[in-house]
């Protein structure tokens, strides 16, 4: 059965061909779509800015200025948890959630994608997901992958558990900070607070300091608990605007891991202008856009293979029969069912790991190139998905 628009209309959602991934069988989902808010257009219809709170510039000694701090974070709001989710927030704001603590990486791609929005941190991916499925929320951002630490499967499997539609994506460019309290310098740091992807991700500079690194839930939770604990022992790996909402210095810009660290400065095909440390995030929404042909378009799909020989490659080549560009292919096992036996005649029995195979290609459901792909794809998938089609994010800022 092909994906076509009918009447403006698109239908993006489950094709069971013959198992059932997650219970009782699965029936194809088809929903109305609806425009989308312009995720780069800063027209939105809220007003309401979010707050801003500047660094404070504290130029005395730190041991006769340890009393005299005071900030108040009772303004930043409280992520949210799974307790907190009961019935969504009237108002006109477009609402956004993100995982993380006011200050993270995904609150500025959220604002990136919505600056005029309300941003709502949650503790986890998981409640990310449900503030959007009970209407606390209108959109939420989450990150997906990025250029130095790869996939975030956690994300990856959470799309495909729950009726969540890709709308969008934002390319974010991570640029990250050594930050701690005012007077404090570099020298005098024992150990430093982040997220085990920003340990990863400054693996150079972290070596150089050769301190102890203690994991925390985001990069913002770190700058905060560097203040509110006042950790004159410690720093925190975070944003710049991390260092502004939680009156932190900063000792040192930019020391994630970079192109000459790789040894890439000198392949002729490298951009040098071009950062190294982008982090990809998908915009959800409870329901999906209108795919259109005026601009390019991105499309996710998930599904799984017959058994035989050459499937992998014969569901590549529908893509590549139509000159349709794939950016992305991912495997992933899948959990309700992790192995399939496979009787073989001069071997006997065989278990193989059962996979679960993540695609990005670059073309929109509405166009019939995308619609025949889809359809060709039938032919050798027992389970096919699509996530979204959406507009790409071509140019990280």
């Amino acid at each position: 059965m092909a994906l076509r628009p009918s009447g403006g209309f698109c239908c993006l959602g489950r094709v069971d061909l013959r198992g059932d991934l997650n219970g009782p069988t699965m029936q194809k989902l088809c929903v109305k779509p609806v425009e989308d808010e312009n995720a780069s257009s800063s027209s939105s219809s809220s007003s309401r800015q979010q707050q801003q709170h500047p660094t404070q510039s504290l130029s005395v000694e730190l041991s006769s200025e340890m009393g005299k701090w005071s900030r108040d974070l009772s303004p930043l709001p409280k992520p949210l948890s799974s307790s907190d989710i009961h019935t969504s927030t009237k108002g006109s704001d477009v609402r956004v959630a993100y995982q993380g603590s006011p200050g993270s990486f995904s609150e500025i791609a959220a604002l990136k994608a919505y600056p005029q929005s309300v941003t709502v941190p949650c503790e986890q991916f998981e409640v990310v997901f449900k503030a959007v499925e009970l209407w606390v929320v209108d959109k939420a951002v989450l990150p997906i992958e990025n250029t130095a630490g790869g996939s975030i499967h956690q994300n990856c499997d959470l799309l495909l558990s729950h009726r969540l539609h890709i709308v969008g994506e934002v390319q974010l460019p991570v640029n990250h900070c050594l930050l701690a309290l005012p007077g404090v310098k570099k020298e005098a740091l024992k150990r430093v607070l982040s997220h085990p992807q920003a340990f990863l991700q400054c693996e150079t500079a972290l070596d150089k300091l050769s301190i102890i690194r203690e994991n925390t839930d985001d990069t913002a939770a770190a700058a905060k608990l560097v203040f509110s604990k006042n950790l004159i022992d410690a720093g925190a790996i975070a944003s710049q605007r991390a260092a502004q909402m939680y009156g932190l210095n900063i000792l040192e810009k930019g020391i994630q891991d970079s192109w000459s660290y790789l040894g890439l400065q000198f392949w002729p095909f490298m951009r040098q202008d071009c950062p190294y440390n982008v982090t990809r995030f998908l915009i959800l929404a409870r329901e999906p856009i209108i795919p259109r042909s005026d601009r390019p378009f991105k499309t996710s799909i998930v599904f799984t293979l017959e058994e035989g020989s050459g499937m992998l490659f014969k569901a590549l080549a529908v893509f590549a029969l139509r000159k349709i560009n794939l950016t992305k292919i991912e495997s992933r096992p899948q959990r309700n069912r992790p192995l399939r036996v496979v009787d073989d005649l001069n071997h006997g029995a065989a278990k193989y790991f059962d996979y679960l195979f993540h695609v990005d290609f670059e073309a929109s459901m509405a166009d019939p190139r995308a619609q025949n792909a889809l359809s060709h794809l039938q032919e050798f998938v027992t389970f096919l998905r699509v996530l979204g089609s959406y507009p790409m994010d071509a140019y990280p800022l």
